[in-house]
């Protein structure tokens, strides 16, 4: 018999599908990758705990979709900040639920614990992920917790051994990490992380982008990546903060934007294609700004083919009326 468990790479998904394994489960790892699951792609390293744990790995690319079907429109509304996650659980164990029948699965595994967030682990809203998946027939197995919650239809049916499924509630870690070194395990995500729709400044960020364009897969990326400004004509400037996000702004797929570099040791920048010649001008002055750069010297910055003769500010507190958020520095 087979199973699907959700899986973010964090020590409850291990531990969940281990506890699978144990009781003869064969299981499939399914991560859904919306794009918001931190600044790097790790799906690689999922793999490798996936395989770690006893399973094999599948990863399903949801972003389009996400954006489209949860993310502005959640019924049952967002966390402390940009963060839908009743709605997003339900989503992710609905595509599940549609991919028992070709992975050859019976029913769903999640390592959920009772208790563990405020907004999306409380009984009433593990009720509506289930009402959201449409899982009538009691198919989501939580083995961290099963024994605090009714029996599925794993358990009723014998599938699974009920006795030596969890009672673990709330957010204490000591029982899931003495597990851990039971199995010999240190490569795990930590419970914390995981979701930037729930940091404040990536969730204000999504926000102020709206005032603007329209959100995109393209935008993900763009969002997660160094200093945001917005300039008078309302385009958007993103500068990087250093050699990570110079990095990723280089390699950023958005069809939108078009980067820039400068002529000395400084960060990489990406401004929006339609930015009028006034605000590249004032994108070449900030980024040099950033730069090693002397002041009352003026410097060449190219931009889309166009030269721009710049003097950096003389400090960078004049900059901040552009930020999309002047208390972010």
């Amino acid at each position: 018999m087979r199973a699907i468990s959700l899986f973010s790479g964090g020590l409850d998904s291990m531990l969940a599908i281990k506890m699978m394994v144990n009781q003869g489960i064969d299981v499939t790892a399914l991560h859904i990758f919306t794009g918001f699951g931190g600044k790097k792609d790790v799906r690689d390293e999922l793999e490798r705990r996936a395989k770690m744990a006893g399973a094999d790995f599948k990863a399903v690319d949801v972003r389009e979709e996400y954006i489209q079907e949860v993310l502005f429109d959640p019924k049952y509304g967002y966390g402390k900040n940009f963060n839908p996650c009743i709605d997003c659980h339900g989503y992710m164990f609905k595509i599940a639920k549609y991919m028992l029948k070709d992975l050859g699965a019976s029913f769903l595994v999640t390592g959920e614990v009772l208790g563990q967030r405020p907004m999306s682990q409380r009984k009433d809203a593990l009720k509506q992920v289930q009402k959201l998946a449409e899982d009538e027939d009691g198919l989501i197995l939580r083995p961290l917790c099963a024994k605090l919650l009714e029996p599925t239809k794993p358990e009723i049916e014998g599938w699974i051994d009920r006795e030596k499924l969890l009672d673990i509630s709330g957010r204490n870690r000591e029982v899931q990490l003495k597990m851990a070194a039971d199995f010999g395990w240190d490569d795990y995500e930590s419970p914390a992380g995981g979701c930037l729709l729930t940091e404040p400044v990536y969730s204000q960020k999504i926000r102020e982008y709206l005032e603007f364009e329209e959100f995109s897969v393209e935008s993900i990326d763009l969002l997660k990546f160094g200093r945001h400004f917005r300039l008078p004509d309302g385009s958007k400037l993103a500068v990087g903060r250093d050699a990570e996000d110079n990095k990723a702004l280089r390699e950023l797929n958005n069809s939108s934007y078009i980067g820039f570099s400068l002529p000395i040791i400084g960060p990489y920048s990406v401004i929006h294609k339609d930015a009028s010649e006034a605000e590249k001008e004032l994108a070449a002055k900030i980024a040099i700004t950033y730069g090693k750069c002397k002041k009352g010297q003026k410097y060449s910055v190219e931009i889309a083919g166009n030269n721009y003769e710049v003097e950096p500010f003389e400090t960078k507190a004049e900059i901040k009326q552009y930020f999309f958020n002047p208390d972010i520095k």
